[in-house]
């Protein structure tokens, strides 16, 4: 089965096993999703959407954020971890929002790339989930299961995987795809204990055991 052949196939699959593909990460603008994201790193979603609430009480709006000390950003959300440099990154980034771009986030990959703390992963997520537009997430799931499953073939270097995923991924479908990676591997494919026997994908994956 070629890798183009096998990637449909996984998509297809895993349709039917996760028929509803959302972010696991709670938002409702998108300025809120770059926030939710960058907090991420290092950091359970489940603390991330328990945090967040906390900030958006106290600075509501894009302009509130961008004029918060960024001492006060900190402190709230430290529990997410690397609260010093996530802090420093939200202020900055909710600045060039504010004063750029009148408190609307840039519908672009360019533009989404130049803001402070995001990268291609919060970028395409952005573009994927807020503006409907053709995007690959690679997050951990994402590339730990295309290494495991066979798509990619040993690469772990989040852009390397990207580049290879969009040549074998219809452009419609690779948003959800990730999605799915995410539901999968944290139901079923998990890092330290794979549940092989029980994997819609078992007869399929170059790595599977039973």
């Amino acid at each position: 089965m070629t890798k183009k052949k096998l990637a449909l196939e996984v998509i297809e699959r895993l349709k039917k096993e996760y028929p509803e593909a959302k972010c696991t990460l709670a938002y409702d603008k998108a300025w809120q999703l770059l926030i939710s994201v960058r907090l991420a790193a290092q950091c359970t979603d489940a603390r991330v959407d328990m945090i967040t609430p906390l900030l958006y009480e106290k600075y509501p709006t894009v302009k509130a954020l961008a004029e918060a000390p960024v001492e006060e950003i900190e402190k709230i959300i430290r529990p997410c971890g690397l609260g010093n440099s996530k802090a420093r990154d939200i202020s900055a980034c909710m600045k060039v929002i504010n004063e750029k771009y009148g408190g609307n986030v840039p519908d672009n990959m360019k533009e989404l790339l130049a803001l402070p703390g995001v990268g291609r992963k919060s970028a395409n997520l952005i573009m994927g989930d807020v503006f409907g537009q053709p995007a690959i997430v690679t997050d951990t799931h994402c590339i730990r299961l295309s290494n495991l499953i066979g798509l990619v073939d040993n690469i772990k270097e989040p852009a390397k995987v990207e580049k290879e995923l969009w040549k074998i991924i219809p452009p419609e479908e690779g948003n959800d795809l990730c999605h799915r990676f995410v539901l999968h591997g944290r139901a079923v494919c998990i890092a330290r204990r794979p549940g092989c026997a029980n994997c819609c994908l078992r007869d399929i994956c170059k790595s599977a055991s039973f």
